[in-house]
């Protein structure tokens, strides 16, 4: 997937703060795809990765002192179905 030129990280906190717990996890898994087809070299400008930081880092607002464990519970709930 191409890149967007122009990423706004305010905005899309702010997107991510409206969303629920379910569609933020389901876009971490989005990004965590995505973010296996760029090349390592890459990895440290890529906008993916940014945002997979910042998702991180509001699942542990959300949950505070448990890290990304809601998160990977609900990737295992996904699996068990």
């Amino acid at each position: 997937m191409a890149e967007k030129h122009g990423f706004d990280a305010a905005e899309f906190v702010d997107q991510l703060s409206a969303m629920a717990d379910e569609e933020l996890f389901a876009l971490m898994q989005k990004l965590e795809d995505e973010s296996e087809d760029i090349p390592s070299e890459d990895r440290d400008s890529s906008e993916v990765f940014a945002r997979i930081a910042m998702v991180e880092t509001v699942i542990e607002d959300r949950f505070p002192g448990q890290l990304l464990a809601p998160y990977k519970d609900w990737q295992q709930r996904r699996l068990d179905i």
